[in-house]
């Protein structure tokens, strides 16, 4: 009787393996890479490089997308606004989109701020605005800190940086465990992250509107993919213990910062990473926008646009602008 249950459940077992390597494909075959992949030496990042116009008035930009994200998720919303006025570069993080993994260090912020740093120099980009959205702050955080004379100025959108109470959704925890996260990717992530897909990027949004073509455009199923959502779950589960040991750093960014953050966030606490990277990074400019959710880079771009602007040297009271946007005003 043991046996026969033995057999199918491992019967099981490979019959949802195999359907998630189909399902994985026709992701894949359905949103097409965008960018290009560029060898770092032992693993190729890949990033979507737009040379700037005739013209710019921007410096460099370069974009780092947060968890479960590609760079799909900035392109879209930066992308045609910034176009010709700077030199654009937004990267798959290792292990993300199209990018490879690399070595163990690149399950870490300061291994993925390490792989972009070298990125910039494979495109001959000297300088750049640093935009980290979510989990990307933590990466422009260490970028920051680790590479001064690569940063021209750094814009926190949502950002998670900071130690918090607490730990990670269970599932993050089971996908990046030796054996059986393997095991979970392989045969049951996908599956179950497709039937929720539209729901979770809804509160991804919340309690601003997510827009229609958003999934569409942005290829979030790109997560579910096994290799993917384990390196996912490992940037999840090791973040914590990072920002623990690292944020203590952050004293040491002279950069121009801005850090844009609602009150109405659901995924991150603001209260702890984007008031925490206020306190730590002198002269930064915290911008907080009421009923904003954790997507500014969308539900406030023309402020974060600014906010680039700023940073660059241009003058703009983004309070004021943050005050336009109270839905109670």
């Amino acid at each position: 009787m043991l046996l026969s249950a033995l057999a199918a459940l491992v019967g099981l077992a490979s019959l949802s393996a195999a359907g998630t390597a189909l399902r994985a494909r026709a992701i894949e075959q359905s949103v097409p890479n965008i960018g290009e992949k560029i060898d770092l030496g032992g693993f190729a990042i890949n990033a979507l490089h737009v040379p700037a116009g005739p013209n710019p008035d921007l410096p460099p930009i370069v974009f780092i997308h947060g968890a479960s994200g590609n760079l799909r998720d900035q392109a879209t919303t930066f992308l045609k606004p910034l176009r010709d006025r700077a030199e654009l570069l937004f990267v798959d993080r290792p292990g993300h989109g199209y990018s490879e993994r690399g070595g163990s260090e690149n399950a870490y912020p300061g291994g993925q701020a390490a792989a972009i740093a070298l990125l910039m120099e494979k495109r001959g980009i000297e300088r750049a605005i640093i935009v980290g959205h979510s989990f990307g702050g933590a990466i422009a955080a260490s970028f920051g800190v680790l590479y001064p004379d690569k940063t021209v100025g750094l814009l926190f959108l949502a950002p998670a940086t900071h130690p918090w109470p607490g730990g990670v959704d269970w599932y993050y925890r089971l996908a990046s465990t030796p054996v059986l996260g393997p095991l979970f990717c392989h045969t049951v992530a996908l599956h179950a992250g497709m039937a929720r897909l539209e729901a979770a990027t809804r509160n991804v949004f919340h309690p601003n509107p997510c827009p229609d073509t958003y999934v569409a455009d942005t290829a979030p199923a790109l997560v579910l993919r096994p290799a993917t959502f384990r390196a996912n779950a490992k940037d999840v589960a090791n973040l914590h213990g990072y920002v623990s040991r690292f944020s203590p750093r952050y004293r040491e960014i002279k950069a121009p910062t801005v850090i844009v953050t609602g009150d109405s966030d659901d995924i991150v606490l603001a209260q702890i990473h984007s008031l925490g990277l206020a306190h730590d990074i002198e002269g930064s400019e915290l911008v907080w926008i009421k009923g904003l959710g954790h997507k500014p880079d969308y539900a406030a771009r023309l402020l974060a646009i600014s906010a680039m602007e700023k940073i660059a040297g241009r003058k703009h009271d983004l309070q004021a602008m943050a005050q336009r946007l109270d839905p109670e005003r």
